[in-house]
């Protein structure tokens, strides 16, 4: 269960400054160093991938942030902890493809070399398995 399933607008939440501060102003970092709770305001699309929370924080206002950046509070202000319920493939085949890194290739008869081509299609293709 995501989340996002609990999530209604008006909840109160808390911003995990760590997970966001790389793409936010300075004026929303420092709202969030103040206070960083904040109230549900509304649900926008990310970039295709997911669904994002626009809070409204405790200066008025509204910042978008991804739901993993966010903790969703009770109403004793504590935090609700988070259940990733996502299933895991525990073979070891899927096990092996996890742990592949593909480094990028610069000399040619690296570029050409099939077992390389085969590399970078796997780790390419893994997080669809």
């Amino acid at each position: 269960m995501s989340i996002l399933d609990k999530l209604k607008i008006g909840n109160s939440v808390q911003v995990n400054l760590e997970l966001s501060k790389d793409r936010l102003t300075k004026e929303t970092i420092d709202a969030i160093n103040v206070s960083s709770m904040g109230k549900v305001s509304d649900f926008r699309i990310t970039d295709g991938k997911g669904i994002g929370v626009v809070l409204k924080l405790y200066n008025g206002k509204e910042q978008w942030f991804f739901e993993d950046e966010i903790d969703l509070l009770d109403e004793n202000g504590n935090v609700i902890k988070k259940y990733n319920e996502k299933k895991e493939n525990s073979n070891f085949i899927f096990d092996s493809l996890r742990r592949l890194n593909y480094e990028n290739k610069n000399k040619v008869s690296e570029l050409l070399n099939p077992i390389n081509f085969f590399i970078w299609l796997v780790v390419s293709f893994k997080d669809i398995f």
